[in-house]
C-alpha cells in the first residue's frame, strides 16, 4: 500500500501552486451547489455557472456564467427534456471549450433527471476529456417519488457521463431520508447534499491547492482519479476524546454512501483539524481507513491546520479505482443525522462529537436532531 502524506496550513493558498482547478455547475441542481460554495469561500478554484435559464444566471453571485442554447431555449429552460439540454450545450460548444481552457482539473456537478444538468454535463465532460483536462463528476440522484421517468432519465445521463468523466461521484436524494429528520425543511434538506459536494471538492482541492510539509501535487491525485470510474466518499467530524477515530469510522460508514470503500485501489484522504491535533491521532485514523482498503491501494493523506476546528477533526474519504466486485457489499450503517455530520449538535450519550463550525454563512446550520448509537459503539 503506498500511502503519500501532505501536511499543510488553511491560509497557505495556491499562490505558487501552479494547478488550476475549475469547478462548473450545469443546470439548476449543479447551480445551486456552486452558488452555495461560493458563498462558503471555497479558495483555490475558479467558479463557471452553465444554465439555459437566463434568469437563473442573472440573479446568481456567481462571476462566471454561461448561457446555453440561446438559440434552441431562447433564455428559458429545457421544459425537463436532456435532449434539448444537450443539444443547448452543443449550440456553445466553442464558448463552453473556452470556459475549461487552461483547467489541469474541472469538477461538474449537476443534478441528474432534469433537461439541462442531464443532457448539457455529458457535453461538458466530453470537451474536457478532448482538453486532456482530469474531470470528476459529483451529480445527484432524484428521489423516488420524483417519478420513474425522472430516475429514467437520471440514470441515462450518468450512464452517459461516466463515458467522458475519469471519475464520477453520485449522491442519491434518497439519501437524504436517512440522514434528516421528518421536520427538516425542504431547502435544508438539499442543502445537507450540496454540502456533501463542496466537503467532496474541498477535500480534493485543499490537498492540491495548499503547500504541503511533505510536498503532494496534482501528478499525485491524478494517478488516484485518471480513469478510475466509480467514486464513494465520506465524511465525519468529531470532537473529544477519540476523536480521530470516531471521525474516521463516521467517514466509511457514511450514510450518503451506496456501498463500501472496500475495495478501492485508490484513496484520497483529508484530514483537518486545529494546531492540536498530534501525530499518534493522524496515525489512528489513518490506520482505521487502511484497515479497509486493498493492500495495493494507492492512499494519499493530507492533514490539514485549521485553528478554526479548535476540539473538532473532520475527516474526508474518497475511494476510486473500484473493480468488478470491489463495491457490492452494502454499507450496513446506523442512522446518522445531518447535524451529526455538519452542526455538531449531537447527543453526549452516543460518543460521537461533530463540528460546530460552519461554512462562512454558506450552508444554513441544521436543526438538532434525535441519534441513533452506532453499532460499533454499542459493542464497546
Amino acid at each position: 500500500m503506498e500511502n503519500i502524506v501532505s501536511s499543510y496550513g488553511s491560509d497557505q493558498r495556491n499562490n505558487i501552486n501552479p494547478t488550476k482547478i475549475k469547478v462548473i455547475g450545469v443546470g439548476g441542481g449543479g447551480g445551486n451547489a456552486v452558488n452555495r460554495m461560493v458563498k462558503a469561500k471555497l479558495a483555490g478554484v475558479e467558479f463557471w455557472l452553465m444554465n439555459t435559464d437566463l434568469q437563473v444566471l442573472t440573479y446568481s453571485n456567481v462571476e462566471n456564467k454561461l448561457q446555453l442554447g440561446t438559440s434552441t431555449t431562447k433564455g428559458l429552460g429545457s421544459g425537463g427534456d436532456p435532449s434539448t439540454g444537450e443539444k443547448a450545450a452543443i449550440e456553445v460548444k466553442d464558448d463552453i471549450t473556452k470556459a475549461l481552457d487552461g483547467a489541469d482539473m474541472v469538477f461538474i456537478t449537476a443534478g441528474m433527471g432534469g433537461g439541462t444538468g442531464t443532457g448539457a454535463a455529458p457535453v461538458v465532460a466530453q470537451i474536457a476529456k478532448d482538453l486532456g483536462i482530469l474531470t470528476i463528476a459529483f451529480v445527484t440522484k432524484p428521489f423516488c417519488w420524483e417519478g420513474k421517468k425522472r430516475m429514467a432519465q437520471a440514470e441515462a445521463g450518468i450512464e452517459k457521463l461516466r463515458k467522458y468523466v475519469d471519475a464520477i461521484l453520485v449522491v442519491p436524494n434518497d439519501k437524504l431520508l436517512q440522514v434528516v429528520e421528518r421536520q427538516l425543511g425542504l431547502r435544508e434538506a438539499f442543502c445537507v447534499t450540496d454540502e456533501v459536494l463542496y466537503r467532496g471538492i474541498q477535500g480534493i482541492s485543499d490537498i492540491i491547492t495548499i503547500p504541503g510539509m511533505i510536498n503532494i501535487d496534482f501528478a499525485d491525485v491524478r494517478k488516484v482519479v485518471k480513469d478510475s470510474g466509480t467514486a464513494l466518499m465520506g465524511i465525519g467530524r468529531a470532537q473529544g476524546e477519540g476523536r480521530a477515530i470516531k471521525a474516521a469510522e463516521m467517514a466509511i460508514n457514511s450514510q450518503l454512501l451506496e456501498s463500501s470503500i472496500d475495495g478501492a485501489s485508490g484513496i484520497i484522504v483529508n484530514i483537518t483539524g486545529s494546531s492540536n491535533m498530534t501525530l499518534y491521532e493522524i496515525n489512528d485514523a489513518t490506520s482505521i481507513i487502511n484497515n479497509v482498503v486493498r493492500d495495493d491501494a494507492d492512499v494519499i493523506i493530507g492533514t490539514a491546520i485549521n485553528d478554526s476546528f479548535q476540539n473538532e477533526i473532520q475527516i474526508t474519504v474518497i475511494a476510486t479505482g473500484f473493480t468488478d466486485k470491489g463495491n457490492q457489499s452494502a454499507i450496513n450503517t446506523p442512522q446518522i443525522s445531518a447535524a451529526e455530520y455538519f452542526q455538531g449538535k449531537t447527543s453526549t450519550q452516543s460518543n460521537v462529537g461533530t463540528s460546530s463550525s460552519n461554512l462562512a454563512g454558506g450552508f444554513p446550520k441544521m436543526p438538532s436532531m434525535n441519534l441513533d448509537v452506532p453499532d460499533f459503539l454499542r459493542k464497546n
